[in-house]
């Protein structure tokens, strides 16, 4: 069985890039079609977006203004009425009769409403499931919900197009899944870690061998290196990817196990959180990413996760980018004494003062009594720095801060803006 799912995987990454930045420009142009982009996208020349660096010109949208658009989209009196908010390119009679079909629509908390596209493996799962060893014939066991959310629908339509055949298990019932899994002898799982190790615990408490049961691909929750393990010590050999209901698979782990491969449809950034800038390779920060389809052309989307790219190929042979894996959360979001305080707040502060590096600004105290000390790395301080950053604190989030400053490296590399580091009674 060949190790690689197509030759773009092994492609010279120089040709990669080429290809991505080639399909960059349709894509600005798809997305300055919907209306929840045309005006954020507006004065932007789509042709001109050609590289990386024209790309980082262009505004990040993150979830948050994804969820206020739907909500005020199918809100009482929505004119026009439009449960996606303007970002989809798809639908169905009753929005428009000129968008093109969806295959489905989908129901993600908040609500969030995500559409898909009737393209083959619209998600983009048949090469994260490859890399886990998934190959046509197999039986795969789908624990994921086939229940409003597209998490199932994403798994079967990759297993699908690799040629397996798709078990829907769904959620709950473990004595009925594992039941099936035994009578049918699966091949495959894939599912939460969680939900997986719960089927083996009870098919060892019960008694019941599910010998067929060889590999899985896991996604949803952390999997960290000791489940991984407890897996395989059971005859499971486990292997994450890292997708989302807006964009589908992002990266995927592969037999070398050293961090996740970004798949090949998709072009990844790793920015500072609450800004679209791109920080240095190796440094923590948000996973922006730009999905290569129309029909929901996500053009820099802020998925609110933290990781770091990650140096050098992958050992398999796979020359793609890597990342290091789900790291945290880019949502840092803090109330001090009344005022929200954002990420992108302490982002404009360095904008003011530009010889600043990394930044931290730690909330502390008691609530009601909270202080605030932004923490900047400097090389070679000016005399009145402090004083002049924290004036700029000051006249943008309308609070007071103290200023410490600190040499190059002294901040943690783990893309955190905001600590809030309050005690609550």
């Amino acid at each position: 069985m060949k190790d690689h799912f197509d030759a773009l995987e092994t492609r010279d990454p120089a040709a990669r890039e080429a290809a991505l930045m080639a399909a960059l420009p349709a894509q600005v142009a798809a997305a300055q079609a919907v209306p929840a982009l045309a005006g954020k996208l507006a004065g932007f020349d789509a042709k001109g977006v050609a590289s990386r660096a024209a790309m980082q010109a262009l505004p990040v949208t993150r979830k948050g203004e994804l969820l206020e658009r739907q909500q005020a989209g199918r809100g009482a009196g929505a004119n026009p009425w439009d449960p996606f908010g303007g970002f989809s390119a798809i639908g169905w009679r009753a929005m428009t009769t000129t968008r093109r079909a969806a295959q489905r629509v989908y129901q993600s908390p908040g609500p969030i409403y995500e559409p898909e596209g009737a393209a083959r493996d619209y998600w983009r799962t048949a090469r994260a499931l490859w890399a886990a060893g998934f190959r046509a014939g197999d039986l795969v066991h789908n624990s994921f919900s086939y229940h409003l959310t597209p998490g199932a629908w994403m798994m079967d339509n990759g297993a699908q197009a690799i040629g397996c055949t798709v078990f829907p298990g769904g959620v709950g019932n473990t004595e009925l899944q594992l039941q099936a899994i035994a009578e049918l002898r699966a091949d495959a799982y894939a599912g939460t870690p969680s939900f997986l190790r719960i089927l083996l615990e009870k098919a060892a408490e019960t008694g019941v061998a599910i010998p067929s049961l060889k590999k899985a691909l896991v996604s949803g929750e952390a999997f960290p290196p000791s489940l991984r393990d407890w897996l395989r010590g059971r005859g499971v050999e486990g292997y994450q990817a890292y997708a989302t209901a807006d964009v589908g698979t992002i990266a995927y782990e592969t037999a070398a196990r050293e961090g996740l491969v970004v798949d090949e449809g998709v072009i990844v950034e790793i920015v500072r959180p609450g800004t679209g800038d791109v920080v240095p390779e190796g440094e923590v920060g948000e996973v922006v990413v730009t999905v290569l389809t129309p029909d929901y052309p996500m053009v820099r989307f802020g998925t609110g996760d933290l990781s770091a790219v990650l140096a050098g190929r992958c050992p398999t042979g796979r020359t793609n980018q890597r990342i290091k894996g789900w790291m945290g959360r880019a949502d840092q979001t803090a109330k001090v004494r009344g005022m929200f305080v954002h990420p992108s707040q302490v982002a404009e502060v360095l904008r003011r003062h530009p010889e600043l590096g990394r930044a931290r600004l730690v909330v502390e105290g008691e609530m009601a009594s909270d202080r605030m000390t932004l923490k900047v790395e400097v090389a070679g301080a000016p005399e009145g720095l402090a004083h002049a950053v924290a004036d700029s604190v000051r006249d943008i989030t309308k609070l007071r801060c103290d200023v410490v400053l600190l040499a190059p490296g002294s901040l943690p590399n783990d893309g955190k803006v905001i600590e809030d580091a309050r005690t609550y009674k």
